[in-house]
């Protein structure tokens, strides 16, 4: 009964507390309609933007029901896990199963190209020191294995490829060499330091065995890590 009369006596004060403030000429402040423009569109800043190849309606590569789309989000994902917890501010631009192109609602264009578009566009919004693309090799001979990296005609993407081809070499016991992508869209469209990582081949089986293994999924991540790590120590 105390606490209701306190409460009561409260709320008359406040009342005519408001009613000498509108006697006097005060009015409240207006509240703004919108959030400020600095929130509206603030995005994340990034030292990495990890982009989990395909998605969605876009499987990439498969060897029966081993969709490449699913190895790529789990790598990637990894690998935003492991850079983060070094203090790399990273960016992974899928967390599910959906196509990028899905979000890409002005380009009047196929699917493919949306997709890509849309890769490449989010680049220009965060503006990230560098771009790395995750994605899964496959041969029509069966015959080949190991990582291959893609990367720009520009010194800083030669750079990137060749700390992270260095560190998937040593993963994987292979002998990569880093290779200029000259035909893929990604690599003519992004402005930053950008390349592919094709982590292995999928329809060689043990390289299948190990892409489709958490272990060797986590182990090929740590090895991508390493070459952003060793990068970042010497990029301008």
């Amino acid at each position: 009964m105390a606490i209701a009369k306190s409460f009561g006596a409260l709320s008359r004060r406040a009342a005519l507390l408001g009613a000498v403030l509108l006697l006097s000429g005060w009015t409240p402040p207006e509240q703004p309609s919108t959030p400020p423009a600095s929130v509206r569109h603030a995005l994340p800043t990034a030292d990495v933007l990890i982009d989990a190849g395909h998605g969605g309606i876009d499987s990439g590569t498969h060897w029966g029901d081993i969709m490449e789309k699913d190895i790529n989000l789990a790598i990637s994902s990894r690998l935003y896990l492991i850079l983060r917890s070094h203090g790399v501010r990273a960016v992974l631009n899928r967390t599910g199963d959906y196509a990028l192109s899905d979000e890409n609602r002005w380009h009047r264009a196929s699917r493919h190209t949306r997709d890509l578009s849309q890769r490449g566009g989010l680049t220009e919004e965060i503006q990230p020191r560098m771009f790395v693309s995750i994605h899964v090799n496959w041969s029509p001979r069966g015959r080949k294995r190991g990582p291959l990296v893609l990367h720009q005609a520009e010194g800083r993407s030669a750079l990137l490829a060749s700390f992270i081809q260095d560190g998937l070499n040593r993963q994987q016991r292979a002998n990569g060499v880093p290779t200029l992508g000259k035909r893929f869209y990604v690599l003519n469209r992004v402005r930053v330091p950008s390349v592919i990582v094709e982590t292995t081949f999928l329809n060689d089986p043990l390289d299948r065995a190990m892409l489709t293994s958490p272990r060797g999924q986590t182990r090929i991540a740590h090895a991508i890590a390493e070459g952003i790590l060793a990068y970042r120590c010497v990029a301008p």
